[in-house]
């Protein structure tokens, strides 16, 4: 159901939500993606407003939002967005503007998987607890 690049970028983000800044080398690493794959996913994912980058000593990648605003439908939609059925891909005219029932179902599942990766967050996926207040996750952190 997912391409390969979406199930890297999943994996990126992930790693890079256990926190702190992490090198390409270091992601790569963790994730077990392809370097020169990884810059490509990590270029996207910059560019969608998801990782944020610091050049330098001490620099490197990090998620540009706290991971537990950022769903699992973000990142996909990044780099290979869900694809959805609209008109029936046959273009038989017996089908007019509705969907048979094949592609019907199919883009129903599409939906379901949409609608769970709207809901569900990079933090649940790396077990960063939920704090909704500042306060509570310094004392989760201690």
């Amino acid at each position: 159901m997912l391409s390969q690049t979406a199930e890297y970028a999943l994996r990126a983000m992930v790693s890079l939500a256990r926190g702190g800044s992490h090198t390409a080398q270091e992601v790569a690493a963790n994730a077990h993606i392809p370097l020169d794959y990884l810059s490509k996913i990590l270029n996207a994912l910059g560019r969608a407003g998801l990782v944020s980058a610091q050049r330098g000593r001490g620099g490197g990648f990090q998620p540009a939002r706290p991971v537990n605003e950022i769903s699992v439908l973000e990142v996909v939609s990044a780099v290979d967005p869900v694809r959805r059925i609209h008109t029936c891909p046959l273009g038989l005219a017996v089908h007019g503007t509705s969907l048979c029932p094949l592609h019907r179902k199919l883009d129903d599942a599409a939906q379901s998987m949409e609608e769970t990766f709207r809901i569900t967050t990079i933090g649940s996926l790396a077990g960063v607890p939920f704090c909704p207040e500042e306060e509570t996750c310094a004392a989760v952190a201690r």
